[in-house]
């Protein structure tokens, strides 16, 4: 699991002397002497003889190395005094029954030497002539920040200091995974080990169980969440669950069995904010999807791993939940790992190569591994510190935050399958540079499944709990489709992409927002080619959808702004739908773009401090593919000719912003 780095990447930490006061006794300087240290009691000093050794170690208990000592010549001894101290040493040791190492001579700096011994024979060697001190030996640490928690803070910091905007130290994480070195000086006293163990036996007849292999990934985890020095959330407490064996396999039924003893402990003694790190996937499970959905229902963050095949992660569980946040990995570069899965059912990505992380090979240990279980951890981690700041946000409203904080179009997404390249979020992973809760508008796109090829056949897609779904479209990758509807399904509305004709399938996508007390709803045109308006001077037109009736072209809505008429007009053969939301100091506008001639992308932005809400287009002759957001841009392609397509973005904002920005430009 990753190469072994010991004493990597840490500061450098300086070590307090402890002193020890010891018994010296002078020697001639006759090698024929030695013979007669085996004769003599040396457990006891000679009278007459003057204290002058001290024993020194390292304050920080979790870095001495006990066994090796540096034994340092007092100032002035020769190289021939230093060598006989050498052997007088062995051989008291040896007349103790012990056995020592001289490793490495010094004479440059000091002069002494380093020798591995047993703490049993430091009293024999502070007493021998010429030694000044004994210093046991201890570990050092590189400076600096390992790369991925740099890569996450994207405010100026000092360098070789980590400086999240606060280190989550109201939240507790529930990590289900192997058992864990709590003892490791990355998580002592940061780890809380559960009474839960549930795991299957390991495969094979002959399996090693050491405690090293057991623990590995749970540990290199857990040292990604709350790790005293490779932490993201360093203030959190890891409550580790055990559901995978030495072998790093588990069961769904064991995993199952971890959420309802979480769901059981948290019933007997309530405790928010929450989060639950699952980094394994399974092969898709509607049970451990409910049970994950039931757990954020209950007001915990779920947080899990994409998956590391190189595969949609749609096709395993948990990933594929809705409600669980799915997490890919990323390089140094920004670019995909390898391995890691992608499309529409992973929400983001955060650095998952080459994380150094606590090794449970020994308590002072590190290793670097990879792979989407490091990377959840990481969202994990920036969860506990939103969650830290408010810790009433719910999991949507965390991944929507998520989301706003993340980088954007920094992959390359050429290293997915084309069919996934659209529906795989472009974002990584990053701490927010403030947690102090402002008005902004959050809105994040939700695409479906693609559809079946059948002229009928239709796909949905539906907002998660608390959001408000504020415009639907669609999009086909050969651009045969009937546009799109909106209906009502188990009380939430549902964006539905109707394929058309020899179409190859299409995607529904729903935009989803969170803004308090927004109430939306849509509106059908009563007839083909008319336009359908918001019930109200209160709502606002946030987007505009249509459906040919027919099965043909269906991009011929225009949305229209004003005080007055806000509509959505429909072509001839088409019925438009018009979204519009009530909400206190919401305010919106139409950005439009219409290119002369044919272009195969146009794209309309909406502009700083303003959110994406609606994203759809008019066709001009051309075979329109569909309209969707990227960011805060709405992207429409076409091809077949023609005079190409308009973009229209209805952008959103809370209208204080708008004061703000005035106040601020007088």
């Amino acid at each position: 699991m990753g190469q072994l780095v010991k004493f990597f990447n840490f500061a450098f930490i300086l070590c307090l002397v402890l002193p020890f006061t010891a018994w010296a006794e002078d020697y001639a300087e006759d090698d024929g002497l030695i013979l007669s240290v085996t004769l003599q009691d040396d457990t006891q000093p000679e009278p007459g003889t003057e204290p002058t050794a001290d024993f020194l170690r390292c304050n920080k208990d979790a870095w001495r190395m006990p066994g090796q000592y540096i034994v340092v010549m007092r100032e002035g001894t020769h190289e021939s005094q230093m060598e006989r101290t050498k052997r007088r040493l062995l051989a008291r040791a040896a007349k103790h029954g012990h056995l020592i190492e001289v490793l490495q001579t010094f004479s440059g700096a000091f002069r002494g030497f380093l020798v591995k011994m047993s703490s049993d024979v430091l009293h024999l060697a502070v007493r021998l002539p010429h030694v000044d001190y004994i210093e046991e030996d201890s570990s050092i640490f590189a400076q600096g920040i390992p790369w991925n928690l740099d890569r996450i803070v994207q405010t100026e910091h000092a360098a070789g200091k980590y400086s999240p905007p606060n280190n989550g130290g109201q939240v507790e994480v529930y990590l289900l995974d192997t058992s864990i070195l709590s003892s490791h000086r990355e998580l002592e006293g940061r780890v809380q080990v559960t009474d839960f163990n549930n795991v299957p036996e390991e495969d094979g007849v002959r399996i090693n169980r050491q405690a090293s292999t057991c623990e590995s990934h749970g540990t290199h985890t857990a040292g990604i969440v709350n790790g005293r020095d490779s932490g993201v959330a360093r203030g959190t407490i890891v409550n580790s669950v055990r559901v995978l064996n030495c072998q790093g396999k588990g069961t769904v039924s064991g995993a199952l069995s971890a959420l309802e003893y979480i769901r059981t402990t948290l019933l007997a003694q309530p405790y928010r904010p929450l989060v639950v790190l699952l980094p394994f996937v399974s092969g898709f499970s509607r049970t451990l999807n409910t049970a994950c959905r039931e757990t954020v229902r209950n007001g915990g963050v779920v947080v899990a791993a994409a998956g590391n095949d190189h595969e949609d992660a749609c096709l395993y569980s948990p990933a594929s939940e809705p409600q669980v946040i799915t997490v890919g990995a990323t390089n140094f570069e920004d670019q995909p790992v390898s391995r890691t899965n992608y499309g529409r059912c992973v929400d983001l990505f955060a650095p998952g190569d080459d994380i150094i992380s606590a090794s449970s090979d020994c308590p002072t240990c590190f290793t670097a591994n990879s792979g989407t279980s490091q990377a959840a951890a990481h969202v994990a981690g920036i969860a506990a510190v939103l969650l830290n700041s408010n810790p009433n946000l719910t999991s949507t409203e965390v991944l929507q935050r998520l989301l706003l904080h993340s980088v954007k179009h920094a992959m390359d997404l050429s290293a997915f399958p084309e069919e996934h390249r659209l529906t795989t979020p472009n974002m990584v992973a990053a701490l927010p540079t403030s947690t102090s809760e402002g008005e902004e508008l959050l809105c994040r796109s939700v695409w479906s499944e693609k559809s079946g090829t059948s002229s009928s056949d239709t796909a949905g897609a539906r907002c998660g709990p608390g959001e408000e779904m504020f415009s639907c479209s669609s999009f086909s990758p050969n651009g045969v489709r009937a546009g799109e509807t909106i209906s009502e399904r188990e009380g939430q509305q549902e964006c539905i992409a109707h394929n058309g004709p020899g179409g190859q399938g299409a995607h529904a996508i729903a935009r989803c927002c969170i803004w308090a007390r927004a109430e939306c709803q849509a509106s059908a045109s009563e007839q083909q080619g008319t336009a359908v308006a918001c019930p109200s001077p209160d709502h606002h037109l946030t987007g505009c959808s249509s459906h040919s009736v027919s099965g043909g072209t269906a991009d011929s809505t225009r949305p229209l702004h004003g005080d007055r008429n806000a509509a959505c007009s429909s072509g001839e053969g088409a019925k438009s739908h018009a979204s519009c939301c009530r909400a206190p100091s919401l305010q919106c506008q139409l950005k439009e773009h219409a290119p002369p001639g044919f272009n195969e992308l146009v794209e309309v932005s909406c502009e700083a401090g303003w959110t994406l809400t609606g994203c759809s287009t008019l066709s001009r002759g051309s075979l329109t593919h569909g309209a969707y957001a990227r960011g805060n841009t709405c992207v429409v392609t076409s091809s077949g000719g023609g005079e190409g397509a308009e973009a229209f973005a209805i952008c959103c904002r809370h209208a204080r912003s708008q004061k703000r920005a005035e106040s601020n430009h007088k």
